[in-house]
């Protein structure tokens, strides 16, 4: 990307050159993995205690020189116990960069609150913000005091425990391409982590033009000389496979691979972690999960407002971009994958490549580009995408997108996937919509006349709002004649889990911490994602092609309808109220 020029080396030196050489941000320690270890949970605080002894430990050498590892702690008669772990004084410091901005106050440090207040952090932490903005610690904290909650419960203890989280927050302002100001940022982590093991993670919650400069600074003058220093990447992770190599170029001369968590919140929520679960641990599923089956899967994202004065930077994107092309994409790679070996980060995610790498790539004419226009209702206005001040007045951004995609494999062969993407929509959420084939000589067909889409079983889970899993199945309404009913089957979390379901930021974030990657993108899925959409949106752009005008509120624009019926299917959602 061209915002990345100023801190590329020069084309003499190769890009493997400059991975093989030491970085300074790359971690020291070799990762710990607690699967081998039965730690409840609820225990999120014990669990974390023990990586992070056992990461200390790890640099010991032993009698013969090589590095001890856990296994041979075990055998020499050496117990995991918390007395060993808290002399093992390990600290994390979490810096927030881009602090004052919405992502940093309304997600990232209410997550890490909610973490604390679960006793899912370390005893020995601190956050810091980083941001270009002038502010004193209070004002950060004045600033980020508001968003944290305590969960719908209201335990006791609850403004207790937000001052005791406060005060482990402090502020650093700083420019993002300064060495100097990060060369500060680490004299103040410094002077929090009193000489204990520090471990440091970077949230980049910042836009991507600037993620390298940050990376380098940090890299050079803030990094952990003792343990881990890992970074959460922010999507967008560039426009293209192009920009998106670039960056991952850029990013590596400084960063390891295992050192780079890309997120990509949608992974982080409990019904898309609950894809694997649903599927892989129940026997009535995995034999339907096919071809032979299931007729057509829908991805289906909408929301029932528009950019909002966040126009110039969506501008830059779109919605295939900013939804489709990770949200979406990445839960299919999930819904669509083979039986991973383990449920080790490294297997599932191999698998979720081998899906991308065995689909088509994107054709135009399996696209469809929308623009939601102004629109009156009840009396109230509603502007459109390009009344939007912040947004070129002619612009030809689609707010709305809908796409079918094939994967070309003995499991999915002509299964099409419909993923359907839209802003200012009639209603807000995210699903996954499975429909199931016609049962071959339905001997009740006559009770459903020609359209028998209306006896199709459909299993639907529901993303967001409203957490849920529900199959709908055919049923004799009670009473003396035969009458059928479609019915449902709910599974409505909101009723079975009283207990508030947790962000996705949380999981993530305490992934992230854990060393877990099993919910982040590594770098050969980010290029095998991108492989698939741009040859289509590099056609978009160069044709000009207008997007179809839709009202604001509206459930999109019609060419979806035409687009779904070519592969002689109904988008699911036209039936729900």
């Amino acid at each position: 990307m061209a915002t990345h020029s100023m801190i590329i080396p020069s084309s003499s030196s190769s890009s493997s050159s400059a991975l093989s050489a030491p970085s300074p941000l790359r971690e020291t320690l070799p990762l710990f993995s607690t699967r081998s270890l039965t730690i409840p949970r609820k225990s999120c605080f014990s669990r974390l205690r023990l990586r992070f002894f056992a990461e200390k430990h790890s640099q010991l050498d032993s009698s013969n020189g090589c590095a001890t590892n856990f296994a041979s702690l075990q055998e020499s008669g050496d117990h995991l116990t918390e007395e060993h772990v808290t002399k093992g004084e390990s600290t994390l410091s979490i810096t927030v960069v881009g602090a004052s901005g919405d992502l940093a106050k309304k997600k990232i440090f209410p997550a890490l609150f909610a973490l604390f207040y679960e006793g899912c952090l370390p005893q020995d932490f601190s956050v810091f913000g980083y941001a270009r903005t002038k502010l004193t610690h209070e004002e950060l904290r004045d600033m980020i005091s508001s968003t944290l909650t305590c969960r719908i419960d209201q335990r006791e203890n609850c403004e207790d425990k937000m001052d005791q989280f406060l005060k482990r927050c402090f502020y650093h302002s700083g420019q993002y391409n300064s060495e100097e100001d990060f060369a500060e940022l680490d004299t103040k982590l410094k002077e929090k982590e009193a000489g204990k093991l520090s471990n440091r993670l970077y949230y980049l919650s910042i836009p991507p033009n600037i993620f390298v400069d940050v990376v380098r600074c940090a890299s050079l003058r803030a990094s952990s000389e003792s343990g881990w220093t890992r970074v959460i990447v922010e999507k967008p992770f560039g426009r293209d496979a192009e920009s998106s190599g670039e960056l991952t170029r850029c990013l590596k001369q400084y960063l390891t691979e295992e050192q780079i968590f890309r997120i990509d919140h949608y992974l982080g929520k409990e019904l898309v972690e609950n894809l694997s679960v649903l599927r892989f641990s129940n026997l009535v599923f995995e034999p339907l999960w096919s071809r032979n089956y299931i007729r057509n899967v829908q991805l289906i994202f909408s929301e029932d407002f528009g950019t909002e004065g966040r126009g110039g930077y969506f501008d830059q994107y779109g919605i295939i971009r900013d939804i489709m092309q990770n949200h979406l994409l990445q839960i299919l790679a999930l819904f669509a994958m083979e039986t991973p070996v383990s449920l080790d980060a490294e297997d599932i995610r191999s698998e979720k490549v081998k899906v991308l790498r065995s689909m088509k790539p994107l054709l135009l004419e399996d696209v469809i580009v929308g623009q939601y226009k102004g629109h009156s209702k009840g009396g109230k206005a509603y502007p459109g995408y390009t009344d939007d001040p912040t947004v070129p007045k002619h612009s030809l951004t689609p707010t709305f997108a809908a796409a079918a995609m094939f994967i070309n494999n003995a499991r999915w062969d002509g299964v099409p996937f419909l993923m359907k993407a839209g802003k200012a929509l009639h209603t807000r959420g995210a699903e996954i919509r499975v429909q199931f084939r016609h049962v071959p000589g339905n001997l009740y067909k006559k009770n459903f006349a020609t359209d028998l889409d209306k006896a199709t079983n459909e299993l639907v889970i529901r993303v967001q709002p409203d957490e849920g899993i529900y199959l709908r199945i055919n049923n004799k309404v009670p009473g003396l004649g035969m009458r059928l009913d479609r019915s449902d089957l709910n599974l409505l979390y909101r009723s079975r889990y009283p207990r508030e379901i947790p962000d996705a930021y949380e999981r993530l974030l305490l992934d992230a911490i854990e060393g877990e990657r099993r919910l982040f993108i590594r770098s050969d899925e980010l290029d095998a994602a991108w492989d698939l959409f741009t040859p289509a949106l590099k056609e978009l752009e160069q044709k000009k092609i207008v997007p179809e005008l839709y009202p604001y509120g509206s459930r999109g624009p019609v060419g979806a309808h035409y687009l779904a019926s070519k592969y002689n299917v109904r988008w699911g959602d036209l039936e729900d109220v």
